[in-house]
């Protein structure tokens, strides 16, 4: 399955670039994912965007009672939090890779942002931290409907809903998770 799932990210990730506006694809082209560490400004963005969402997946588990080191998909490893990681694979396109895309191509980042580093890295200054942070908090305040429920719900409490159905399936009071499907 993993290997699968890696073949899959290849192929969605070159799609993700392509999204990006040409006139942006000189600060933001990259060949493909690379991270810890990133090596370009995508992949700066994409890494950072990912942790801010982990860790409010990892929030959400522990507020239902859910320990976020226990995976599903993602391999049990030391410090490595599996069920945040399989959580947030709902939520990667909706949040993070949406918010992404739409920082790059409205130019709200620039080569201003993004600071190379020795070894070939490349780290967002403060301000490009800034930017990116206020955006995540805006676009966690946007409502979006969500399918079981059929009403709005704030962008930032899908991990808590989704959090508490899968605490409902693993405490036997629910039948199967239904996972977030964005339309």
């Amino acid at each position: 399955m993993r290997g699968f799932e890696g073949d899959s990210a290849r192929v969605y990730f070159s799609g993700l670039r392509a999204l990006i506006r040409p006139e942006q694809r000189g600060v933001f082209a990259c060949g493909q994912r690379s991270r810890r560490p990133p090596r370009d400004a995508f992949n700066t963005l994409m890494s950072f965007l990912y942790t801010l969402l982990m860790h409010d997946c990892q929030s959400a588990l522990e507020g239902v009672g859910l320990d976020p080191q226990l995976g599903f998909l993602h391999a049990v490893r030391p410090g490595r939090p599996g069920l945040a990681l399989d959580l947030m694979e709902e939520f990667r396109s909706v949040i993070a890779d949406r918010l992404a895309l739409t920082l790059i191509n409205r130019n709200q980042l620039t080569t201003k942002h993004f600071e190379p580093r020795i070894g070939g890295t490349v780290y967002l200054t403060n301000d490009g931290r800034k930017t990116v942070l206020a955006a995540y908090q805006q676009r966690k305040q946007e409502e979006i409907t969500h399918p079981l429920f059929a009403q709005a719900v704030p962008v930032g409490l899908l991990p808590h809903v989704q959090a508490r159905l899968l605490a409902r399936v693993l405490r036997g009071d629910m039948e199967s998770y239904v996972p977030f499907l964005s339309r």
